[in-house]
């Protein structure tokens, strides 16, 4: 899985999200020269396109989607601090064209956040995402085995934080647990996933979040620092964590690995291997 999977195309002309505390936004609009490209040091987790994470190996996909304040459109965009420059309908037609090349892909899609929707944005959302996937939608009363799934020409799980839209179609899966740590330093990261580990897996889709993250105090201590030098140096620490991992039922089983900057140091083919073990 990618961690906010959108991160890779942030606009830098963006306004801060208006999910951003009061003090964000202030610093932003006084000092824009200074705190803007702060934001984006710190707000991208990816580098590579969706199509680029889909051929590395990825199969869990991140979405933050929202619509952006006094925007008179039904333009729907994807939300870290700041807008993406692509739409939510472009990326979805784009996942589209790779599935119909790869037939035997199944994919994953988390819808969170939803900054700024309404319930006329939310219908709009779930209607664009039943026309372009159609019959690869895979229904929530389907067992998704691969086997069931290609043989009844499924190719996509969406999963969505929203309860009234989700009791509407049988098309949206319930939100999938995030394991989020919430911490900047790798070590009390892993001593968190362990925790949660010995309290038990969930019993269907869940994310074990190896993501790092940064915090006010954080940053002013690594002034030249960045999300991606944060994420680089932990690598190798959690490197070791993943190929410790077993996938299945059990109690202590992981699921679905989620990370930033997905393309560096065999993320995606340790996740892969781990299957081996079953």
């Amino acid at each position: 899985g990618s961690h906010d999977t959108m991160t890779y195309c942030l606009d830098k002309n963006s306004a801060v999200s208006g999910n951003e505390s009061k003090l964000v936004k202030f610093l932003n609009k006084c000092l824009p020269c200074i705190v803007h490209p702060i934001i984006m040091k710190w707000s991208t987790t990816q580098v590579l396109t969706v199509t680029e994470q889909l051929e590395a190996g990825v199969r869990y996909l991140d979405f933050r989607i929202a619509h952006k304040a006094n925007d008179p459109s039904m333009n729907l965009y994807f939300v870290h601090m700041v807008y993406t420059t692509v739409t939510v309908q472009d990326i979805l037609w784009e996942i589209l064209r790779w599935l119909e090349t790869h037939p035997q892909e199944v994919v994953i899609i988390a819808c969170r956040n939803f900054d700024g929707l309404t319930k006329r944005l939310h219908n709009h959302l779930v209607a664009c995402i039943k026309e372009i996937f159609r019959c690869k939608l895979c229904p929530r009363n389907v067992v998704p085995t691969l086997r069931t799934m290609w043989h009844l020409g499924h190719q996509v799980i969406v999963s969505y934080e929203e309860a009234v839209e989700l009791g509407k179609h049988c098309e949206l899966w319930p939100p999938i647990p995030y394991w989020w740590g919430n911490k900047t330093s790798t070590r009390a990261l892993i001593r968190y996933l362990e925790r949660m580990k010995r309290m038990g897996r969930p019993g269907k889709f869940f994310v074990a979040g190896i993501n790092l993250t940064e915090n006010l105090r954080y940053i002013l201590v690594h002034p030249f620092g960045s999300l991606k030098k944060m994420t680089l140096q932990s690598l190798p620490c959690l490197k070791i964590w993943i190929k410790q991992q077993y996938p299945g039922p059990k109690k202590k089983c992981i699921n679905i690995i989620a990370g930033d900057f997905i393309g560096n140091n065999d993320f995606v083919k340790d996740v892969i291997e781990l299957n081996t073990k079953i």
